[in-house]
């Protein structure tokens, strides 16, 4: 009988766990797209052709989340929404890179921006036809404020031209992934709901690397989860000291500057999981401090710990987990799996909104 009550009120407890959950996810996803809504923002779809991604401009176009700029053959585009059933497309600006009176303006730009790497006039002239290419030109030219793709295109092929033409943001020389957490535990992070980072991009950073990494969660915490004072857990398996080693060494080297870097920031480091999320524990292991116990923004001390450490949480945590956000750019360029639905696509246009109204 005692077995049996426990497994009852553990099986409540998951429930009512379950109903927060869907609480917070709903609460964070409609105060993000209410967020794009106050300031629409121009972002670049450029897989035009691709059928969910389609279906998603006409959703965000329908909803106002943000102003659409399509690439590709306006002939092309119409007739794939009609197939599909859109009922929107026509509010999106669609831009052909084959017959555009700016794309001569773009391809000189990327010449530019690139002759010093071996890029010629001719090569320019090429490259620039590529949607993903001539969505960051347009970026670049101030003509748009971010750019999705991913849907088709690999990771790479996503970055390469917003690294080569928007380049990194000031200060910042590396890209980084944060991922929003929104967990069953309310008592830890904002509500139960975490930024965590690097994720996706970095796989061993340095100190410098990983302060910047610190910075950059902080403001995506900011600016997208909506978080008024992000606290920065640079995360280690030590705590302020109590475990000597090279790789504890440089948490501690990444904390110190990213204060340099930010020095309005909240970063401590180096502290254990626990301690930074746990205030008793907090307390304990680092008495006095306001960032131990209390933390909501965590930072990884490499790429690998950080991937197995969110799917860990993912699957076993039953977390959900929004993004990979890619951060560090001075203008935002977001990545897609190629497995993504609709509706991954409709919010990441509402994030990568967020996110471009903070970069201006």
């Amino acid at each position: 009988m005692i077995c049996a009550r426990a497994v009852y009120k553990r099986g409540a407890a998951h429930k009512q766990n379950s109903k927060h959950n869907i609480y917070n996810i709903m609460t964070l996803i409609e105060s993000i797209i209410a967020r794009a809504k106050s300031n629409k923002q121009r972002i670049v779809l450029p897989e035009s052709l691709e059928e969910r991604t389609l279906t998603a401009a006409d959703k965000a176009l329908a909803d106002e989340i943000a102003e659409i700029i399509l690439i590709g053959n306006r002939e092309e585009i119409f007739a794939l929404a009609q197939k599909l059933g859109l009922k929107n497309i026509d509010k999106a600006t669609i831009i052909d890179p084959a017959t555009s009176e700016k794309t001569a303006e773009y391809a000189n730009l990327l010449y530019e921006l690139r002759k010093n790497k071996g890029m010629t006039p001719e090569k320019a002239a090429q490259q620039v036809l590529d949607p993903l290419y001539f969505g960051c030109l347009i970026i670049k030219s101030g003509d748009a404020d971010g750019q999705i793709s991913g849907a088709l295109s690999t990771t790479g092929e996503t970055l390469r031209p917003a690294l080569q033409i928007i380049k990194c943001a000031p200060g910042i020389t590396c890209v980084s992934g944060a991922m929003l957490m929104i967990t069953q535990t309310p008592e830890y992070g904002e509500d139960g709901v975490l930024v965590v980072g690097d994720v996706a991009v970095t796989p061993m950073p340095d100190a410098a690397q990983l302060a910047q990494i610190a910075v950059c969660t902080a403001q995506t915490a900011k600016s997208v989860a909506g978080f008024a004072d992000p606290k920065v857990a640079m995360l280690s398996f030590s705590t302020l000291g109590s475990a000597k080693h090279e790789v504890v060494d440089k948490v501690i080297e990444a904390t110190k500057l990213a204060k340099e870097l930010d020095p309005a920031l909240k970063v401590e480091g180096e502290l254990q999981a626990d301690a930074a999320l746990v205030a008793s524990v907090g307390q304990k292991k680092a008495p006095g401090s306001e960032i131990a116990g209390h933390a909501n923004v965590l930072v990884f001390p490499c790429l690998e710990v950080g991937n197995i450490a969110y799917k860990l949480v993912q699957r076993l945590g039953n977390a959900d987990a929004i993004g990979p956000i890619l951060q560090g750019i001075a203008r935002p360029v977001n990545d897609l799996s190629r497995g993504c639905s609709v509706d991954d696509i409709y919010k990441m246009v509402a994030i990568t909104a967020c996110q471009a109204m903070d970069a201006k």
